[in-house]
């Protein structure tokens, strides 16, 4: 499971009267978050019932966990309620968790029949879901140095932000700050202000990601040196559209060559930006055509003499009819070209 759940120092306990449980009470367990917030009180308002009270425990490590039954895992009509197991906490209440989370406790815990489960546990959440936390679980040890960098609330902003530096967020990922600038989104449009860029590394593979700003995003400054990589990962950057959008266009038409040899499906460019589909291509043999225009509308006709002696044609109007028997007629009449995109700082974003 991921490294990332929060655990928080205090829950709150609502509870309802089930009697099918080992004391006669179902928990709704929420908790305070780093900020002292109460988090999804309105719904635990509405669903505990109020004169049974509720119960404010510190969310320390708590041996004495018992798994009782299996819920859910039922239908009614449309409703489906996904299966979940009951766990008696010691201090008198049950509480529901997922099936994900008892697999995550067995790989770590021990259950004996009889005695429950072995070991401490303490609470946690991975999002909205809460999540029983087996304290033997290799990755504890991470998850509480994670949780009391959140709890220190050490602020960091944008006078703490340098160029190469790295820095750890809230949910346990490493970001690299590359600098602040503007931002185009997929028309080409630039962002009201500069944006914060940051690029997070997975395996050999670099993922950017922008930030409006930067407050209460990260827990922790990992080292405020300079990435040796640096310079690279700025290279790569300036292949991103977002970083710079595209800017021009370059057409290079295609051989008979290049077209015989494309007997997949393709969809080509004109010299005039409007976009030709071309199936069949091959035997010197070209029947299937699609011309869009530069709105996104399309007109289409598929005639295959080989296979289909009658044409077929979409229930969209169509205003040009191509016929074209041979590779050499297809150039001649669609004249299908390979489109170069560059972008705005001169590099090649692709090819279409």
């Amino acid at each position: 499971m991921a490294v990332n759940f929060f655990i928080p120092k205090q829950i709150n306990v609502g509870y309802q009267e089930r009697n099918n449980t080992y004391t006669g009470k179902l928990a709704y367990i929420i908790y305070y978050d780093e900020k002292g917030k109460l988090r999804k009180e309105t719904s635990w308002n509405s669903w505990r019932k109020q004169d049974l009270g509720n119960d404010i425990f510190d969310n320390d490590p708590t041996s004495g966990f018992v798994l009782n039954k299996k819920a859910g895992d039922y239908s009614t009509g449309w409703n489906h309620r996904q299966a979940y197991v009951r766990v008696h906490d010691p201090r008198g209440f049950e509480f529901e968790i997922s099936i994900q989370n008892l697999l995550y406790i067995l790989e770590n815990a021990t259950s004996t029949k009889g005695k429950g489960l072995e070991g401490e546990f303490i609470y946690g959440w991975d999002g909205t879901e809460l999540v029983l936390i087996p304290c033997e679980a290799p990755d504890y040890k991470e998850l509480k140095e994670l949780n009391a960098l959140r709890h220190a609330g050490k602020k960091i902003g944008t006078k703490d932000m340098k160029l190469g530096a790295t820095y750890l967020t809230k949910k346990n990922e490493e970001y690299i700050y590359l600098g602040r600038f503007t931002e185009y989104d997929w028309r080409g449009e630039p962002s009201a202000k500069p944006k914060f860029w940051f690029s997070r590394q997975v395996g050999d593979k670099n993922y950017f990601h922008t930030m409006s700003s930067v407050a209460n995003k990260f827990i922790e400054i990992i080292s405020e040196d300079c990435v040796e990589d640096y310079a690279s990962i700025m290279d790569e950057l300036s292949f991103n559209r977002d970083y710079s959008p595209i800017a021009s266009y370059v057409y290079e038409p295609y051989t008979a060559e290049e077209l015989k040899a494309n007997l997949e499906p393709g969809e080509f460019y004109r010299q005039n930006s409007t976009r030709v589909w071309v199936q069949g291509v091959a035997d010197s043999v070209a029947v299937y055509y699609r011309e869009r225009d530069g709105v996104g509308s399309y007109t289409w006709e598929i005639r295959n003499p080989l296979y289909d002696p009658m044409p077929y044609h979409s229930n969209q109007p169509y205003s040009t009819k191509y016929e074209a028997e041979t590779v050499e007629a297809v150039i001649e009449l669609l004249k299908p070209n390979k489109r170069y995109k560059y972008l705005a700082n001169g590099n090649l974003y692709g090819k279409d």
